[in-house]
C-alpha cells in the first residue's frame, strides 16, 4: 500500500555472494555497513560447512524458507529454527530460498534429517508477493537480496513439498507459514481467479501447522523423537491433516469435544454461496478461546481435519521465544547485499501478538488470533538494549509496534465473557463493553525504552487505531489514558508522518469493512492538528484508502474524493483492494454474497470498474478531470463536479 500526502505540506521523498567465516555486512541507504568480527556460529547452519562447525555430523530437523535467513526475531525462520534448538534441544539446519530449478542439491545437501523437513514459502502468500492488484508480476522481492524477485517460484509450498517428497519419500513434510496457514481450507485464489481446495490436497506433505509455528513445532517434534509416527499424530492444535470418514464420523460423534462439518469442497465447487456459509464458521472458530475442530471433505475418501488453535499464548511463553539469542543480523551469506525487509524492521521492537480489529480485507487475526499475547516490559527492555549495540544505529528506535500499535496488554475484563465470544471483531460495529482498552502499560513501555541509555527517541511505524484510543467508555481512567496516550504519540513518537487507516469515507463501505465512520477520522485529523500547532510540530497524518473493495460503488469513491479534498488531502499513491485468501472480503468478491449475512453485495471486479473507483483518488491530475467529469455527468451528479472542479 502507498501513501497519500498532505496538500500544504511537502512530501517526504541470484547467486549468494562467497562466505566468510567472521564477518557480515550489509547495506543502510545504499551504503555497506561493516558489522563486528563473529563466529559463524552465531547463525543457525546453511551449510555442512556450518553444521560441522556447530558440531553435528546430522540434523534433527531441516527447515526450508522462501525468504532469505536474517536471524531476528521479526522473520519466521528464525524464531522456529531456535526455538527448536534453544527450547527443544533439536539440531535444525535453515535453507533459505533452494534453487528449485538446477540439480536440487540444495534439497540434498543436508540429506534425510533425523525427524522432519518442515517447509515455508516465507513471511508472505507467494503470489501477493509475486503480483500486483492488476495481477502484473512485481519486479522486486523486499525479502531477497538485493530485492532480486525470481528466487522463489509461485507457491512454493508446492514446489518444494513436490521436490522433497520425490528425493526422500518416507522423510515426514510439514508445511507452515502464511501461505499455508491460510490455504489450509478450500479458499479463493484471486491470481488463477478460481475456487481452490485446501494446499493439503495440492502439496504432497503429512501435516500443515497454522498460526504461529512455536507451539506446535515443539510438540511435533517431540512427539516424532518419542517414535510416535506422523501418520499417528492427529490432534496437534495448530495442524491440518487428512483424515478418514471413519475417524471423522468418530470424532464428531464425541460429545466431549465440539466439531463442525463445513460444506464440502465439491459443493463449494458447484455452489458459491456453500463457499460463503463455510466462512462464517472458519473466521469464528478462528477467533475463539477454545474452537471447534472443522472438517471438510475433499473427496469420497477424504476429509481435512484443522484442529483448533493453541489457547492464547501466556507472557512467559512469547517471552521465552523473543529472548532467544538472536544475532538480529543478516547470515553471512549475503555478505555486501541489501535485504529490504531486514531494512525496514532492523531497528524495530515487536510488542505483541494477535489483532482483535477483525477488518474484513486483513488476514491477522486468521494467523494470529483476535486474543492479544503481550510481551513483558523486561523482555521488550531486554530487545530494546540489544538494539542500541546494534551496528549502525543511530539512538532511533523505528517501531515499537505489533499488528495493531496501540493494543498491547489490552482485552477482557471477563475472560469468561471472551471464552463464549464468537465476535470477529472487539470494535465492530462498536467498542466491546468488555473490552479493557487501558493505554497506561503502552505508556510505560514508550518511557521506560525512551530512557534507556543509547536511545534518542522511539517511533511508532505500526499502524495505529485511533478508534480505539479515541474510544470514550466512560471509565474516567481508561478514558484519559486515551487521551494522554494521543498526546504522547503525536508529540514524541512520529517520525514526521503518522499512518492511520480510515480506509474509507463511506458509512456503508465501511460497515463492510468493519472500520469506524469517517467522522472519527476527522475528529482525530483535528487533534493531531491542534497538538501539532501547540507544540510547534509540522507533522503529517498519512491516512489509507482502499478502492474497488466489495459494497463499494463508484459513487462511493466520488464522494471519498470530495471529502478528502476537504482536508485538503492529495492521495497521491493508494491500493486496490487484492482479496487474500481467508478473509471476508475475499469470500464477499468471490461468492457475491456476505457470509454473515448471505445477503448479495456488489463488488467491482472487471478492469474498467476498478480503474472507473481508482481515478477518484487523483481528481487533482489534470489528466483525470475529463474522465471524472465524464463519470459524473454519466452519474447524474453535477454537485460533486462542482465540489471537485468549482474554478
Amino acid at each position: 500500500m502507498t501513501r497519500p500526502v498532505r496538500h500544504n505540506s511537502p512530501a517526504k521523498t541470484g547467486k549468494p555472494a562467497p562466505q566468510n567465516d567472521h564477518a557480515t555486512h550489509a547495506q543502510e541507504r545504499g551504503s555497506v555497513i561493516e558489522y563486528p568480527r563473529r563466529p559463524l556460529t552465531d547463525w543457525l547452519p546453511t551449510s555442512v560447512k556450518e553444521m560441522k562447525a556447530w558440531g553435528w555430523e546430522e540434523v534433527d530437523i531441516v527447515l526450508f524458507s522462501g525468504d532469505a535467513y536474517v536471524d531476528h526475531p521479526s522473520f519466521a525462520a528464525a524464531v522456529l529454527g531456535r526455538t527448536l534448538v534453544e527450547i527443544g534441544g533439536y539440531k535444525v539446519a535453515i535453507v533459505p530460498q533452494p534453487n528449485w530449478q538446477d540439480d536440487l542439491r540444495d534439497f540434498r545437501k543436508f540429506g534425510r534429517p533425523r525427524l522432519f523437513f518442515g517447509i515455508s514459502a516465507g513471511a508472505m502468500d507467494s503470489m501477493v508477493n509475486h503480483y500486483t492488484a492488476a495481477r502484473r508480476r512485481r519486479s522486486d522481492d523486499a525479502y531477497t537480496p538485493g530485492g532480486r524477485h525470481g528466487m522463489r517460484p509461485d507457491y512454493p509450498t508446492i514446489v518444494y513439498a513436490e521436490i522433497l517428497r520425490r528425493l526422500f519419500p518416507d522423510v515426514p513434510v510439514i508445511a507452515g507459514g502464511i501461505e499455508a496457514s491460510l490455504r489450509r481450507l478450500s479458499h479463493y485464489d484471486y491470481w488463477q481467479d478460481r475456487l481452490r481446495p485446501s494446499i493439503l490436497a495440492d502439496a504432497p506433505v503429512d501435516m500443515i501447522v497454522y498460526g504461529m509455528g512455536e507451539l506446535p513445532l515443539l510438540e511435533l517434534a517431540r512427539r516424532l523423537d518419542a517414535g510416535e509416527k506422523i501418520s499417528d499424530i492427529r490432534d496437534v492444535p495448530q495442524t491440518v491433516v487428512f483424515s478418514s470418514p471413519e475417524e471423522m464420523k468418530a470424532v464428531t460423534e464425541d460429545k466431549s469435544r465440539e466439531s463442525i462439518v463445513l460444506n464440502s469442497w465439491e459443493k463449494c465447487r458447484r455452489d458459491k454461496k456453500a463457499q460463503a456459509e463455510n466462512f462464517k464458521h472458519i473466521e469464528q472458530q478462528s477467533n475463539r478461546f477454545t474452537g471447534a475442530t472443522l472438517w471438510q471433505q475433499m473427496d469420497a475418501g477424504r476429509y481435512v481435519r484443522v484442529n483448533p488453535m493453541y489457547p492464547p499464548m501466556t507472557t512467559g511463553q512469547i517471552d521465552s521465544f523473543y529472548d532467544l539469542k538472536y544475532t538480529r543480523l543478516p547470515h553471512p551469506r549475503y555478505i555486501g547485499k541489501r535485504i529490504p525487509a531486514f531494512d525496514m524492521i532492523r531497528f524495530s521492537i515487536n510488542l505483541h501478538r494477535g489483532c482483535f480489529g477483525g477488518c474484513a480485507f486483513c488476514t491477522i487475526s486468521a494467523h494470529q488470533g483476535k486474543f492479544i499475547a503481550s510481551r513483558s516490559k523486561e523482555s521488550i527492555l531486554k530487545e530494546a538494549r540489544a538494539v542500541t549495540a546494534m551496528p549502525g544505529f543511530k539512538g532511533y528506535i523505528s517501531d515499537l509496534g505489533g499488528p495493531s500499535a496501540n493494543m498491547y496488554c489490552m482485552g477482557g475484563k471477563d475472560k469468561g465473557i471472551c471464552a463464549r465470544c464468537l465476535r470477529p471483531s472487539c470494535l465492530h460495529p462498536r467498542p466491546c463493553p468488555n473490552l479493557n482498552h487501558d493505554h497506561r502499560p503502552l505508556l510505560d513501555i514508550y518511557k521506560a525504552v525512551d530512557a534507556l541509555p543509547g536511545v534518542k527517541k522511539s517511533f511508532i511505524g505500526s499502524g495505529v487505531r485511533y478508534d480505539l484510543s479515541m474510544h470514550r467508555s466512560g471509565d474516567k481512567a481508561l478514558d484519559d489514558a486515551g487521551r494522554r496516550y494521543n498526546e504522547e504519540l503525536i508529540v514524541n513518537h512520529v517520525s514526521g508522518r503518522l499512518k492511520v487507516a480510515p480506509e474509507h469515507t463511506e458509512d456503508a463501505v465501511l460497515n463492510i469493512m468493519r472500520k469506524p465512520s469517517f467522522s472519527l477520522f476527522e475528529e482525530f485529523n483535528r487533534l493531531f492538528d491542534n497538538i501539532n500547532r501547540r507544540n510547534n510540530l509540522r507533522q503529517q497524518l498519512i491516512p489509507y484508502f482502499i478502492s474497488s473493495h466489495p459494497g463499494c460503488h463508484e459513487i462511493d469513491m466520488a464522494n471519498l474524493a470530495v471529502k478528502t479534498k476537504r482536508l485538503d488531502f492529495h492521495l497521491e499513491q493508494v491500493q486496490d483492494f487484492t482479496p487474500t485468501p481467508m478473509t471476508v472480503a475475499t469470500e464477499i468478491y468471490y461468492t457475491g454474497y456476505h457470509p454473515y449475512t448471505l445477503e448479495k453485495i456488489f463488488t467491482p471486479v472487471t478492469s474498467e470498474e476498478k480503474l472507473a473507483q481508482r481515478q477518484y483518488f487523483f481528481w487533482y491530475d489534470r489528466a483525470y478531470r475529463a474522465p471524472i467529469t465524464a463519470a459524473l455527468n454519466r452519474l447524474h451528479r453535477p454537485d460533486l463536479l462542482r465540489a471537485l472542479f468549482s474554478r
